[in-house]
């Protein structure tokens, strides 16, 4: 038994140098060098390829902002959050899921517009067919007219005003850093409006179930725990989902 176990140990040492040789036999795989510095520029050419790599870096760490600012996610994420505290579920939904379905909302009601987008500006520009400037400009156009047909006059006529420059003839002279904050603030109104009008028929629940528990006497239970069930009852029965959607993607239109 004593020379059989031996047998297999060197048996076993055999192989794992066997191994070990063939490793150290083998070519290796060449490691790359990565070197980053900053290093003084020789010529102008230098200077100006920093300068768009620095711009481009600036543009992607800015993107969620642009995505947020400039499209529908606006309103979206704002009537969603005043439909789950009128709900009175606390964190239910999940706040990954509330911004999920805003972003999968946005996606679908901007795809026209990204899909002008694609045509008019992406595609040239990487068929080499117009230039950089040439494509950003073309790009700003279909969100400039998504931006103000959700824009109200007064709001646009407010930082028009406050620019203190050249009262705009057409939508085309209004310029881009005045049209995004008039922008923004309409979407506001807009989302608190369709946030109030949810809030009406489960208010109504909250007063009927307080006065109940008041006139039974029970001032102690808290009334948003018998109410809630009722509130969740209702938004079922009236597939309330389905109404918040449709009532935000027309919206839109």
């Amino acid at each position: 038994m004593v020379k059989k176990g031996t047998t297999m140990l060197f048996a076993v040492m055999a192989a794992w140098l066997s191994v070990i040789a063939t490793a150290q036999a083998a070519p290796l795989v060449p490691v790359p060098n990565l070197n980053i510095g900053v290093t003084s520029a020789e010529n102008p050419k230098d200077v100006a390829l920093s300068l768009q790599v620095l711009f481009t870096l600036t543009v992607l760490s800015l993107a969620p902002s642009i995505l947020i600012m400039m499209t529908s996610f606006t309103r979206i994420i704002i009537v969603l959050s005043f439909l789950r505290s009128a709900l009175a579920t606390q964190q239910t939904p999940p706040n990954q899921v509330l911004i999920g379905l805003a972003l999968f909302l946005t996606f679908y009601t901007m795809s026209p517009y990204w899909d002008q987008i694609n045509q008019n500006a992406l595609q040239p520009y990487l068929a080499g067919t117009i230039s950089q400037d040439t494509a950003m400009s073309e790009a700003m156009k279909p969100l400039r007219q998504f931006m103000l047909k959700q824009t109200r006059e007064n709001d646009l006529a407010l930082f028009v005003n406050l620019s203190e420059g050249p009262r705009p003839n057409s939508p085309e002279d209004i310029t881009t850093s005045t049209l995004i904050p008039a922008f923004i603030i309409s979407e506001l109104k807009t989302a608190f409006q369709i946030g109030f009008l949810i809030y009406i028929p489960f208010i109504v629940i909250d007063m009927v179930v307080a006065s109940t528990l008041m006139s039974m006497g029970m001032m102690m239970v808290p009334p948003v725990m018998i109410s809630l069930p009722f509130k969740l009852l209702l938004f079922i029965l009236v597939d309330g989902w389905h109404l918040i959607i449709r009532s935000l993607i027309t919206s839109f239109n």
